[in-house]
């Protein structure tokens, strides 16, 4: 089944689970551990008033703290690490680097365009879902554009931002532990 129908599914296993008045704003699907799929869905229940909860591939409702946590928390890195892989369109760098190329061609220039494409490949189009082996491709990708395109002195500007990550992974955290619409265990 496409992870569009899966969501679809979800969706509805959310809002009948009946811990929930309003809709379905949001899900983030996550595997912490290969083949421990868990939805993460953001519930609107009023203007100001979200809820979390999630769901298992069944439809159940996730009572683990640790699930749930190890969930939000591979979600949000990975979602920061595709803001983070590259800083602009990469489309727009794809066609930079022909241009480049055909009027220049300097060296290194082919690694850079294997690297840009690689890094769009990976990233593709959503809904993915977070996986710690996404995350590590995503890394190693955007590491080998970095290097391919900068002489990063100072270090990576990826792993800068993944470093700073903990904070709005915890925040995240926090908000979904404070709106869960369920008994966490």
């Amino acid at each position: 089944m496409a992870l569009a129908d899966e969501l679809e599914r979800i969706a509805a296993f959310a809002v009948e689970a009946g811990t929930a008045a309003g809709h379905v704003v949001g899900i983030l699907t996550a595997e912490a551990s290969p083949g421990d799929r868990v939805y993460v869905c953001a519930l609107a229940e009023g203007d100001d008033d979200r809820g979390w909860l999630a769901l298992d591939e069944r439809g159940a409702v996730v009572t683990s703290r640790d699930r749930v946590r190890d969930a939000v928390a591979i979600a949000a890195l990975c979602e920061i690490a595709e803001e983070s892989a590259f800083p602009g369109d990469l489309d727009e760098l794809r066609a930079q680097l022909v241009q480049l190329r055909i009027v220049e061609a300097p060296p290194g220039i082919d690694d850079a365009e294997r690297a840009a494409a690689e890094l769009q490949r990976l990233l593709g189009a959503p809904p993915q879902v977070a996986t710690p082996s996404r995350l590590d491709a995503i890394g190693a990708a955007a590491r080998r554009l970095e290097a391919s395109l900068y002489d990063h002195a100072d270090g990576s500007p990826f792993t800068t931002a993944m470093r700073g990550a903990q904070g709005a992974v915890d925040a995240l955290w926090r908000e979904v532990e404070a709106g869960y619409r369920a008994a966490l265990e």
